[in-house]
């Protein structure tokens, strides 16, 4: 079905949800395809990045690393990458669908505020913007 499908996951305390969106990317995937776990770090503004040890920084980035490198047991015998960037999280997940040249996108979309009413903003923005086929899981 699919060659390269890009899985946003952001790691804040809900790993279930994670693991159901690689579930899903599991079983969409093409025999040799490939799964890119995708994290996308909210950059800091330079004014608290510069009072944040170096240590402490880079320790966070292990944790993340740490955290998708289990969520990618999950995929089972399927090839997975991990893609880790810093930015703005509907823009960085564009960018990876376009490097990676995914045919799909799998994002998980929160419970909808009144301003995000049908999906979540990242999600919205993602499924307008997209190059390619984006599946939105609650």
């Amino acid at each position: 079905m699919y060659q390269t499908i890009i899985v946003p996951v952001a790691l804040t305390g809900h790993g279930g949800v994670g693991r159901g969106l690689v579930e899903q990317a599991h079983k969409l995937l093409d025999a040799g395809g490939t799964i890119v776990l995708l994290h996308v770090m909210e950059e800091l503004p330079s004014y608290v990045a510069a009072t944040i040890p170096r240590e402490q920084l880079s320790g966070r980035r292990k944790e993340v690393m740490r955290r998708l490198e289990s969520l990618a047991a999950a995929a089972r015998k399927d090839k997975v990458e991990i893609d880790i960037r810093s930015g703005n999280a509907p823009s960085s997940i564009l960018e990876s669908a376009e490097e990676h040249d995914a045919d799909l996108i799998i994002v998980g979309s929160h419970t909808p505020g009144f301003s995000d009413y049908f999906i979540g903003s990242t999600a919205a923005r993602v499924v307008r913007h997209a190059q390619c086929s984006v599946l939105v899981i609650r």
